[in-house]
């Protein structure tokens, strides 16, 4: 289980978090969403620890892990797929990965075991992660993350400019690792695959939860949905 309790975040003198909570459980995924700006990224940045608190706290399985340093928390379970990916540009494919083995402190056959979701990085495995589509750098930050065997994953806009073909992948792929039984805390613009994916959505505004409700409530909610998000 991970527990967002009352967090508070800055961006210098700007505080961007007002006491948001959230919480998600084993198998269970919880979407965020929210209008641009609305402090859905901050707060994923938060759990990872690449914002520091102000106050409240971030629990992992009962334990307060709200002041380890950002290098600890992979280590912990805890996979993170950033906005825009972050891959390293430079390095290839099997660097990549290979990095996301050391963040999770994880051992080749988990290599072995990613590479089998996804057979396309198997044929790029030393090209320059700059020159595969975007489509292709989805799955490796994908790929990246599930080399640390996450419980926990937080995936930040994981469809985002991508054709159809890969968004229903990285569908199939989330809709995998619920079954596993890892918590997913997801990002997602597009409301339509949120409702189709998602167990709870939080809606996110002025860096605050405003309320959490069960996605099927939500599929004829227009008026709620233009509220938080204007669709």
């Amino acid at each position: 289980m991970l527990e967002v309790r009352r967090i508070e975040v800055a961006y210098g003198q700007v505080q961007a978090l007002f006491g948001l909570s959230l919480a998600v459980g084993p198998g269970e995924i919880l979407c965020l969403l929210g209008r641009n700006g609305a402090g859905k990224t901050t707060t994923l940045k938060a759990i990872m620890n690449h914002l520091p608190l102000r106050s409240g706290q971030i629990i992992l399985d009962g334990v307060d892990i709200s002041r380890l340093p950002a290098d600890r928390i992979p280590r912990l379970g805890i996979g993170y797929i950033p906005q825009g990916r972050r891959l390293f540009s430079e390095l290839s494919v099997a660097e990549n990965l290979e990095i996301g083995l050391m963040a999770g402190g994880s051992g080749r056959e988990v290599r072995e075991t990613v590479l089998g979701l996804f057979p396309r990085l198997q044929e790029r495995l030393r090209q320059q992660a700059s020159t595969l589509s975007g489509g292709e750098q989805q799955m490796l930050a994908f790929a990246r993350a599930l080399c640390i065997q996450p419980k926990i994953l937080l995936l930040d806009e994981p469809t985002e400019g991508l054709q159809p073909s890969m968004i229903a992948l990285i569908q199939d792929m989330v809709a995998r690792m619920k079954r596993r039984n890892v918590a997913i805390v997801l990002v997602e613009q597009r409301v339509d695959a949120v409702l189709s994916l998602a167990d709870n959505v939080a809606f996110i505004e002025d860096g605050r939860n405003r309320e959490t409700l069960p996605a099927v409530e939500l599929a004829d909610d227009q008026e709620r949905l233009a509220r938080y998000v204007g669709v």
